[in-house]
């Protein structure tokens, strides 16, 4: 039986295949399945930030996440990179298979609506050190309206990682719990986060070490085992269950046909 809608997280690292994943959406559309796709950007974001003399820089918070620092510059980068480049290109990779593709950032018609971090903790060299010029945000709303009038019309929306704050700034979110959020918003059954391994690893990067199946009730176990951005995966299928959705695999964008895949019970299925 085929679900009627799927959102779908295309990692932003190097090695996941935008293009086996287009064509198996252009495939799972004939079976009258919505698909919603969020993109992370982080490899597209860093080579432009090299380019332009700003390289990118890291920081880890008290509780071990790493995530990007975000000042204006970065974040005008970050725009550049992945809404304006990367969106762009996927939007263009679908359209050429005749797949009616519609990007937009979280900024557009306020689909993701977040509080921007007044300060942020980060640990440098065993010391904790406060940031107040970071625009990052924590996505509170989703406009699920807007996606759900796209999906109406036929179109697959490509969104972008950014919001928009109550002040009206743009914010850099996380793409993971973007789309955590986005499916719990459309309640949708099943939440794929494809990345750049064949799932979670109990020892990393052992690719033998695939944990198949995890209850929710195991997933503080699963963030011990988590390293580096899979972290933030594992926090995301956790806010995506608690949110009402189904199920989350977090799985291999590196194959042909990814998405099926994963429907298929290839990577980790959390539920």
């Amino acid at each position: 039986m085929t679900e009627p809608e799927i959102v779908v997280k295309l990692g932003g690292a190097q090695g996941v295949d935008f293009s086996a994943i287009c064509l198996d959406a252009m495939e799972l559309l004939k079976s009258e399945v919505r698909l919603v796709f969020v993109h992370g950007g982080s490899a597209e974001a860093n080579a432009l930030g090299e380019a332009l003399g700003a390289p990118p820089k890291f920081i880890t918070s008290p509780s071990g996440y790493t995530s990007r620092y975000t000042d204006r510059r970065t974040l005008e980068i970050f725009l550049m990179a992945v809404n304006g480049k990367l969106n762009s290109l996927l939007v263009e990779q679908l359209q050429r298979l005749g797949v009616p593709a519609f990007g937009l950032s979280g900024m557009d018609g306020g689909l993701l609506q977040a509080t921007r971090k007044d300060a942020i903790q980060s640990m440098e060299n065993g010391k904790r050190k406060v940031i107040r010029d970071d625009y990052t945000g924590k996505i509170e709303r989703v406009n699920a309206a807007l996606l759900n009038l796209l999906l109406d019309a036929g179109y697959l929306p490509v969104v972008a990682p950014l919001a928009i704050s109550e002040k009206g700034e743009a914010l850099n979110v996380d793409a993971d719990r973007a789309a955590a959020m986005i499916a719990a918003a459309l309640k949708v059954e099943t939440l794929i986060l494809l990345t750049a391994a064949p799932g979670l690893l109990r020892s990393f990067p052992d690719e033998t070490t695939l944990i198949r199946t995890l209850p929710q009730n195991r997933l503080s176990v699963a963030l011990e085992a988590a390293q580096g951005r899979m972290k933030k995966k594992v926090l995301g299928a956790e806010e995506a269950l608690k949110g009402g959705v189904r199920r989350v695999v977090i799985a291999d964008g590196r194959v042909s046909s990814p998405i099926s895949a994963a429907l298929s019970g290839n990577g980790t299925t959390i539920q």
